[in-house]
């Protein structure tokens, strides 16, 4: 799928009702984040919605619940066949090895990474929930965020959602979590435009 492809089959408010939907940046080049030990790379990289792997196109969201629940951000990529199995492996082997790890460029530290049970969605899928630890010196106690991502292929385009909690708002200290409903959207349209080509 080229850009224009891309844009027509991300999300937009008529997909998602009690959502607010924005785009955000997503260049097609690979990421350049990476973390020490550098086998959790995939992981750091999977935190922003990319990969190590240059995408044919990427386009993003942000996405608020206008009820003041969880949202999301994801980015979808195009690759070739064999680089979007590869995205998934990398990702869902880095989640598998690493429980605590660094982000090299954001100097921030991660901890208590977990790989959740397949929640089978699309051609393959990886759930991994993880805590960031913000601080603004080594002296200082870190703030724990929860973050969790999802990346899931379909065919060759992989869609890599996550989300944060904020420390002081009112899922601060709990899980973060994806909703099913966003996810169900994005991948109901996009594989409605895929079917239709």
């Amino acid at each position: 799928m080229n850009k224009a492809d891309l844009e027509r089959a991300v999300i937009t408010e008529t997909d998602l009702d009690g959502y607010e939907v924005n785009p955000i940046l997503a260049g097609p080049s690979a990421s350049r984040r990476t973390a020490d030990p550098a086998a959790c790379t995939p992981v750091v990289q999977a935190l922003g919605g990319s990969s190590g792997f240059t995408a044919t196109a990427r386009t993003g969201r942000v996405i608020f619940s206008k009820k003041h629940g969880p949202g999301a951000s994801m980015i979808l990529s195009s690759h070739s066949a064999g680089d979007a199995a590869r995205v998934i492996d990398a990702f869902r082997t880095a989640a598998e090895r690493c429980k605590t790890f660094k982000d090299i460029r954001a100097d921030f530290r991660y901890d208590e990474a977990e790989l959740r049970p397949d929640p089978g969605y699309g051609d393959e899928s990886v759930s991994l929930r993880l805590t960031q630890l913000a601080a603004d010196s080594a002296d200082e106690d870190p703030v724990r965020v929860p973050f969790a991502v999802v990346a899931v292929r379909q065919g060759t385009t992989v869609v890599m959602f996550y989300a944060f909690n904020l420390p002081a708002g009112p899922r601060g200290k709990e899980p973060a979590v994806i909703p099913d409903a966003i996810i169900k959207a994005q991948l109901n349209k996009l594989g409605k435009l895929t079917d239709s080509k």
